[in-house]
């Protein structure tokens, strides 16, 4: 007698199902990466700017570069690093609370167009000191700092690199203004162009 035999389950090909998954993963990276080279970078903090200007003003207000330059260049050399504390740790946090790691993608690339025009300035100080030209300190910061806030601001919305070439012209302004008006140029430069465009970006880009 002849039975009808069942029909054999069908089978997955559990290696054509594992290469559709890695395939589709695949697109899935290659479509955020894409995303992180084609966005801005929008965490730059407007509020801890704007801390860092009244950091510059007080500094500006109590030094007196023609009076006495030692006390002068401490209470600038403070106030400078004070105010990169407050700038990177309102980097740091708006950072993380935005989900935009500075690691990678559009945040690593911002950090880095900041970075060599800092370091620049870092290094070019103590050197001036060494030649006794203190006067050229505040040309030295306004430009090193425009041109680090220009190449990070390629990477960042429009109100960052238009920060950078005002601190630029501020920069000029200090190279050829008297040394009894360098001061309040750096004051001016830092502390009123980080109070104007850090309220316009914590106005315009959440903080």
């Amino acid at each position: 007698m002849i039975t009808a035999q069942e029909p054999a389950p069908a089978r997955t090909d559990s290696g054509q199902v594992r290469q559709v998954g890695d395939h589709a993963l695949a697109q899935l990276r290659l479509i955020r990466e894409t995303m992180e080279k084609s966005g801005r970078f929008t965490s730059v903090p407007g509020r801890s700017g704007q801390a860092m200007g009244l950091v510059a003003l007080v500094a500006a207000v109590i030094s007196d570069p023609v009076g006495d330059p030692v006390r002068w260049l401490s209470i600038w050399l403070a106030a400078g690093a004070l105010a990169l504390a407050i700038g990177s740790w309102g980097l740091a946090r708006k950072s993380s609370r935005s989900a935009v790691p500075l690691a990678r993608g559009v945040g690593r690339r911002f950090v880095l167009g900041l970075a060599p025009s800092i370091l620049v300035g870092l290094v070019l100080t103590p050197a001036l000191l060494r030649f006794g030209a203190i006067e050229l300190l505040p040309a030295l910061w306004l430009l090193s700092y425009g041109a680090a806030v220009i190449a990070g601001g390629a990477f960042s919305v429009r109100p960052v690199p238009l920060m950078g070439a005002a601190f630029l012209g501020f920069g000029l302004a200090a190279a050829v203004a008297p040394v009894a008006w360098a001061n309040w140029v750096l004051g001016l430069g830092f502390g009123g162009l980080h109070l104007i465009f850090g309220g316009v970006i914590a106005r315009r880009h959440g903080g």
